[in-house]
């Protein structure tokens, strides 16, 4: 059994100052400790995967990351792990704990993933190995894990037992305190046929987000495709998997560097399929974060199959949700001026209702994801 301050420590002298995670009883005392310190950066999460993707973020940015979650939530941070942590070779540190480890009594509930996690990581193709468990492994465990990871630039893991750090009292820290946000401004289009495409929101998006002051992180499927096909810049992200987890990539990135204006273009598919990232972002959302859902009620690039979004309402959500700004618009003039309003006291969200279609032969990225990152990385290395 270790103390967490020792690991904490540790780590932190091997850069680790970020954490985002889901909380589990295993975890209680080491992330209690996270949580209580103020030298450290601590994002609760809606789910695994956001806080696997917030921490790939914030990697992103310069900023070592650390997600910890529950084996049982596992599953939530598999496509994330698998579609972009992987993919895009994004460096982490996962800490995740072993309920139901076969041998010790455990509910019900964690029985098969406490007997399938090592071959989760394994089938994943992610090294792991067991959280130390005593002060003279803590060294050692993370200089193997600080090797993989400069090697290979992708996670590792750790696999925390039972009672493997010692009990530590909660000093809780909430999330920020915000202002009450405005009430949503604006209404949206109503006619079909006076809605945008795509392409011309993201060509207002482009001229708003100048190279050396801003980054672009777009959303699977037809928006990364179009907004490469547009103009491919060093400050891109094209996400080409994790569906869904735009959102909380850049929140990660946002916070990492308040000097850039991080502009999410999201779509409704992706916005309905991790909508309690919306929590997060009202809750932690800096005010350099830019939230821009492009809604044509469609899974567009797989068919144009209908989403549910008609009647959602993603400004009053994000409104509800503590966005310090929530508009509606009616063109891609309202692009122009969200983005131009962009500092908001927090997080700001335009809801901005599109046309289903997209360009004529539409390209993929010719670019790596790999590189896409790496690139991505250098330039705001270089401007750091």
């Amino acid at each position: 059994m270790i103390d967490a301050q020792s690991f904490v420590a540790a780590a932190r002298d091997a850069g680790y100052t970020w954490y985002a995670g889901v909380p589990c009883s295993f975890l209680t005392p080491f992330i209690n400790h996270v949580i209580g310190d103020d030298s450290l950066v601590y994002l609760s999460s809606a789910n695994e995967g956001d806080a696997v993707a917030a921490a790939a973020g914030a990697a992103l940015g310069g900023k070592p990351a650390v997600a910890m979650m529950q084996n049982s939530g596992l599953g939530n941070a598999v496509s994330p792990l698998t579609s972009l942590t992987h993919v895009f070779r994004i460096p982490l540190l996962v800490i995740c704990t072993h309920r139901g480890a076969p041998g010790v009594h455990d509910e019900p509930q964690h029985e098969l993933m406490g007997r399938i996690t090592g071959r989760m990581f394994e089938t994943m193709c992610i090294p792991w190995e067991d959280f130390p468990a005593c002060e003279d492994d803590i060294a050692p465990v993370l200089a193997r894990a600080g090797d993989y990871i400069a090697r290979e630039s992708r996670p590792y893991a750790l696999v925390m037992q039972k009672g493997a750090v010692a009990a530590h009292p909660l000093a809780n820290r909430p999330a920020p305190a915000r202002p009450v946000p405005a009430a949503p401004r604006g209404t949206l289009a109503d006619a079909a046929d006076r809605r945008p495409l795509r392409a011309a929101a993201l060509e207002r998006v482009i001229a708003a987000t100048p190279i050396e002051e801003s980054i672009v992180i777009a959303t699977t499927g037809f928006t990364g495709r179009e907004l490469y096909a547009l103009a491919d810049r060093a400050n891109h992200l094209y996400m080409v998997g994790s569906m869904g987890c735009a959102s909380s990539l850049g929140l990660g990135l946002a916070l990492a560097r308040p000097d850039r204006h991080v502009v999410v273009v999201d779509g409704d598919g992706a916005a309905l399929m991790r909508m309690g990232n919306f929590a997060t972002l009202g809750a932690y959302g800096p005010p350099n974060l830019s939230h821009v859902v492009l809604d044509n009620e469609a899974h567009d690039s797989t068919g144009a199959q209908a989403t549910v979004s008609r009647h959602v309402d993603f400004a009053g959500i994000a409104h509800a949700a503590g966005y310090a700004a929530a508009w509606r618009g009616q063109g891609v003039e309202d692009v122009d001026t969200f983005l131009a309003r962009s500092r908001h006291g927090g997080a700001g969200l335009l809801h901005l209702k599109i046309r289903t279609g997209t360009l004529a032969d539409l390209p993929r990225p010719t670019v790596a994801p790999a590189e896409v990152a790496r690139r991505l990385m250098l330039h705001l290395a270089s401007r750091a």
